[in-house]
C-alpha cells in the first residue's frame, strides 16, 4: 500500500504537494522523496521509523512534517535544511536529545511539538528558533528549563506538564507575548517574581506541584484561567512572630540608607554611584518593605498575605484565597501589619 501510494506522488513529481503514509508499518523514510522537491506536507506518523533519510534535505519548501509515533532517538540534523519549515511534529518517539545543529535552520518554524519522549535537557540552541509560537514538551523527564528559552520572543504557548521540573527561571519575564503557560505536575517549590510581567498571560496552570505562596504581583494577573489544586497552599491560620530587637550589620544598614536616598534621588549619590558597579550589583539585589516601603538588603521577615482571587479568573474548585509572599523590613514594621498578613512559623 505504503509503495503504491509513493508511485502516485511520484507520478505528479515536483508538482506534489502532500504525502501521507500513515499506519504504514513504514520502517524506513523513503529516499524517493529527493524527487519531490515541491512538496509542503509530509505525514509519517504512526510508523516504525527509527531515523530520517539524507535526502530529506533537499525538501526546503516542506512547511509541514509529522513524524509522532515512530522510533526517532533524537530531533535529527536534517531538519535545519528545512527552511521552510512551520509545523514539526515529533511527539511519541523515544527522543533524549537534539542533534547538533539542529535548530539553525528552522527561522520559520512556528510549531513544535515534543510531547511523550525522553528529553531530559533542552539545548541553549532553542534561542535560534525566532518564529516560535507554540511549544510543546509534555511528559519527558525534564529537570529544567534553560534561560535561552525565555528569549523566544513571538512564544504564546508553552506546555510542560508531567515533567520534573522543581523551578522556572526569573527569565520568564522575557516571554512578553506569553498567553499560556502549563506546568501542572511536576516538582516546582516556588515560582519566580519575573512571572509577574506577563502583562499578556490568559492561562496558568500549576496543579499537582509543590507551591505554597506565589510572588508578590501574581495577584495584578490579567488570567481568564488559573488551576493549582493538588498543591499545599498556605491557609488563613495566623502565626505569632517572636518579638526581638533588629540588629543590622554594617552592610545592611549603609545599604538600606544609600538605597532609600537613591530612591528619594540624593543628586550627589546617584551621581557617586556610577563609579562604584560592584556596590550597584550588591544593590540590584534590594527589596521594598511591604509595609513601611523602605528598601533592604538581606535582613528581612518573610510573610504570606491572602487575597480573594479574582472574579474574572476561572479558577480551581475550593479556591478561596490566594497566599502571596511578602517580604517586610523589620519585627517593627512587622507589628504594624494590616490583620490580613501573618508571620511564617519557621520550623
Amino acid at each position: 500500500m505504503a509503495e503504491r501510494l509513493l508511485i502516485r506522488a511520484l507520478k505528479g513529481g515536483k508538482y506534489t504537494k502532500i504525502v501521507t503514509l500513515n499506519e504504514k508499518k513504514v520502517t524506513k523514510m523513503p529516499s524517493v522523496l529527493e524527487r519531490l522537491p515541491g512538496l509542503k506536507t509530509l505525514d509519517l506518523q504512526n510508523n516504525l521509523i527509527p531515523k530520517v533519510c539524507p535526502e530529506i534535505s533537499t525538501l526546503t519548501q516542506l512547511t509541514t512534517l509529522n513524524l509522532g509515533n515512530n522510533l526517532l532517538e533524537e530531533v535529527p540534523e536534517e531538519m535545519k535544511y528545512l527552511t521552510s519549515l512551520k509545523k514539526l511534529h515529533l511527539f511519541g518517539n523515544r527522543i533524549h536529545r537534539f542533534a547538533p545543529g539542529a535548530c539553525d535552520g528552522l527561522q520559520n518554524l512556528i510549531l513544535l511539538n515534543l510531547n511523550n519522549n525522553q528529553l531530559t535537557w533542552i539545548p541553549q540552541e532553542i534561542v535560534r528558533l525566532k518564529s516560535l509560537t507554540y511549544l510543546s514538551l509534555n511528559n519527558n523527564h525534564l529537570f529544567s528549563i534553560p534561560r535561552e528559552l525565555c528569549f523566544l520572543e513571538t512564544l504564546s504557548e508553552l506546555q510542560l506538564n508531567y515533567n520534573q521540573l522543581i523551578c522556572i527561571p526569573e527569565e520568564i519575564k522575557f516571554l512578553k507575548k506569553l498567553q499560556k503557560l502549563l506546568l501542572s505536575r511536576n516538582n516546582i517549590e516556588y515560582l519566580p517574581e519575573g512571572l509577574c510581567n506577563l502583562l499578556n498571560l490568559r492561562i496558568l496552570d500549576i496543579a499537582g506541584n509543590v507551591i505554597q505562596m506565589f510572588p508578590p504581583g501574581f495577584q495584578g494577573l490579567k488570567l481568564k484561567e488559573f488551576y493549582c489544586e493538588g498543591n499545599p497552599l498556605f491557609l488563613k491560620q495566623p502565626v505569632n512572630a517572636v518579638k526581638q530587637e533588629d540588629v543590622w550589620s554594617l552592610q545592611e544598614t549603609a545599604s538600606r540608607f544609600i538605597m532609600n536616598q537613591l530612591a528619594a534621588k540624593n543628586p550627589f549619590l546617584m551621581q557617586a554611584i556610577k563609579w562604584y558597579p560592584q556596590v550597584r550589583s550588591i544593590l540590584s539585589q534590594g527589596r521594598k518593605c511591604a509595609i513601611c516601603g523602605k528598601y533592604f538588603l538581606t535582613t528581612w521577615l518573610e510573610c504570606v498575605k491572602f487575597f480573594p482571587p479574582s472574579k474574572n479568573w476561572k479558577i480551581s474548585r475550593n479556591l478561596q484565597f490566594v497566599p502571596l509572599r511578602v517580604l517586610i523590613c523589620s519585627y517593627k514594621c512587622f507589628n504594624q501589619r494590616d490583620p490580613n498578613l501573618f508571620g511564617i512559623a519557621q520550623v
